[in-house]
């Protein structure tokens, strides 16, 4: 080899050194995990709680960065064109995939722009009556529902959210029509269901559970493709209607050039924290189930439900404003 080869070669090598000495390193400064909700939501909690674990761990400040705003596209878009280097990640709900269907302009790519580091919690949803509606159980509502076409109302958080897209999902396999009304929000959707002004919902479990134990309203099904421990004598909806499954879920992302080794002490160290009893009671306490699973994993579902909610959205014709 002549010198005039051996020394860019040499070159290239010194420089690589120092980047390799940061992702060893890493972390070295503060993080910061943008949260595109606003405070005391379920993606701000879980933000907040491997947040602080992973500042226990390591001596480095993680700071949740709240920035809602556009279905939570806003803080997605700040983070795909934030320094790839490992010191602004964001976490994300279900939404992210939902908002690749509904937004058509939007300026990352929900799917190239990020890679995924973990996924925090998952959640169901559950399927709510008034307790005067006759049906019983889930079988006994579609057959209602087939009876009667449009008779029923069906609330959710608003249009486009995922308690609206989980009960059009539900509507769409099971064969029925019923008329959707869209609310500010899961709380007013709740009340009305509570007030018989409607007789259905789609809802998230850890805000429906209070006026379930209380009698106010009637759970017939939860959204997960198995009965929830927190609900055990209430039917996933599966058991119905085969294949239906409509999770609220949370995941860690960072933009996707950072380095892999980062990626993977990311990675390692919150399924680590994910696994202890103090973080998985937390969760658990949020009516959610504690995730985990490998970068690629995580990556391989976030794409199976940006394809199946995109698919949802585009059956209905919905587009957002």
């Amino acid at each position: 080899m002549s010198t005039l080869r051996v020394v860019p070669l040499l070159f290239l090598a010194a420089a690589a050194v120092p980047a390799l000495a940061a992702e060893s390193a890493y972390p070295t400064r503060p993080i910061r995990v943008i949260v595109g909700f606003p405070p005391a939501g379920s993606a701000d909690i879980f933000a907040r709680l491997l947040g602080q674990k992973l500042t226990e761990a390591w001596g480095q400040t993680v700071v949740v960065d709240n920035r809602p705003g556009a279905g939570s596209t806003l803080g997605s878009e700040i983070v795909a064109n934030s320094t790839p280097d490992g010191y602004t990640l964001m976490v994300v709900s279900a939404s992210f995939a939902t908002s690749a269907g509904l937004y058509q302009n939007l300026k990352y790519d929900p799917v190239k722009s990020f890679v995924p580091v973990v996924l925090i919690a998952s959640a169901p949803n559950v399927f709510l009556a008034h307790p005067t509606v006759p049906a019983q159980t889930t079988g006994d509502l579609i057959k209602m529902a087939k009876a009667s076409p449009g008779k029923l109302n069906m609330g959710s958080a608003g249009t486009g959210s995922i308690t609206h897209l989980s009960g059009e999902l539900f509507t769409s396999m099971a064969g029925i029509q019923v008329q959707q009304v869209p609310y500010k929000g899961g709380g007013p959707a709740l009340q009305a269901v509570a007030a018989n002004q409607i007789q259905l919902t789609f809802l998230s479990l850890s805000a429906s559970l209070g006026q379930v134990k209380a009698g106010r309203v009637k759970a017939l099904g939860v959204t997960s493709a198995k009965r929830s421990p927190i609900l055990p004598d209430v039917p996933a909806l599966a058991e119905f209607v085969p294949g239906y499954q409509a999770t609220n879920w949370f995941a860690m992302l960072a933009p996707a050039a950072v380095p892999r080794p980062i990626i993977a002490r990311l990675n390692k160290q919150s399924l680590e924290i994910l696994r202890t009893p103090e973080l998985a009671d937390a969760i658990r306490k949020q009516g959610a189930d504690p995730g985990g699973g490998t970068p690629e994993s995580v990556g391989k579902f976030v794409s199976a439900e940006i394809a199946k909610w995109s698919k949802v959205i585009k059956t209905i014709g919905l587009k957002a404003n």
